[in-house]
């Protein structure tokens, strides 16, 4: 890894540091309950009192989109992590089994991955309107067949290395297979896989709460926050847009620099040959 990419982590794990403390230390110490409204201090500039302005309901932003940024970042770890999980175990379970198992598993996966992802994730969530599992699960399984194939892939490799055939002839099961020799193989690119997958799904959690199909308008996110920002831009509240749509761009920017130097890291690419 280079000393380049070295400081584009440092750079990227330092904003997102930053992020975490404003999330989690502003509404605990703020004292004040962002679901409160004050009309006589609604849509009010940026200043010294309210240092991101106030939205329609008069809700100090500083403190709202701090609340948002820890839902939106709950949800997208959450829906990460399961999209993970299910990868790994479809792309171990069709690399250990072979035959039609593979084939029936890979185009199961190639039919989820040609179904447009947000239309399918609108789908599960009009089923349960509101509801932050439903939201999870709506990016968790619509995320999960790159994750797959790149199981898979490492899967089959593994399968041809030495160790593992010694531990076949010497009696193992694909138990024991998958959890002593492929577990440890794919940990590095499960956990890559989790870092790159929690832009996507702080994007799709956005765009849900943003069309009205993802959270409750009650409980902020960045998404309901520029919902709501639509009618507040049109009477001259800027602030209400770029506040939160400037978190959500510098977060997955952050997100995405640290997981591709992340992936540098602890997956260095290999010297090619030089011909003789």
């Amino acid at each position: 890894m280079g000393e380049r990419a070295r400081r584009r982590l440092v750079v990227a794990v330092a904003v997102l540091v930053a992020v975490l403390i404003y999330a989690l230390v502003v509404p605990w110490l703020g004292g004040v309950d962002d679901r409160l409204t004050d009309f006589a201090e609604a849509r009010r500039a940026p200043s010294a009192q309210w240092w991101f302005g106030t939205d329609a309901a008069g809700r100090s932003l500083f403190v709202r989109i701090a609340a948002a940024l820890r839902t939106s970042l709950v949800v997208a770890v959450c829906a990460a992590a399961v999209s993970t999980v299910l990868g790994v175990l479809v792309g171990a379970v069709s690399a250990l089994a072979g035959g039609w198992v593979d084939r029936v598993m890979m185009r199961f996966a190639d039919t989820a991955n040609a179904l447009p992802h947000l239309l399918l994730g609108i789908v599960i969530v009009a089923l349960f309107r509101g509801n932050t599992v439903a939201v999870v699960l709506s990016i968790g399984l619509t995320h999960w067949v790159q994750v797959a194939r790149i199981v898979r892939a490492e899967s089959l490799s593994l399968r041809e290395r030495d160790y593992v055939a010694a531990a076949v002839l010497a009696g193992a099961g694909r138990t024991h297979l998958f959890t002593r020799h492929l577990l440890p193989a794919v940990a590095p690119q499960a956990l890559i896989a989790v870092v790159l997958l929690l832009p996507h799904a702080i994007w799709h959690e956005s765009t849900l709460s943003f069309l009205g199909f993802g959270l409750p308008p009650h409980e902020p996110s960045l998404g309901t926050l520029l919902e709501e920002a639509r009618g507040s831009l049109l009477l001259g509240g800027w602030w209400t847009l770029v506040f939160p749509a400037g978190f959500l761009v510098v977060t997955t920017i952050a997100v995405a620099v640290a997981g591709s130097s992340l992936r540098g890291l602890l997956m260095p690419p290999k010297p090619s040959r030089i011909p003789r």
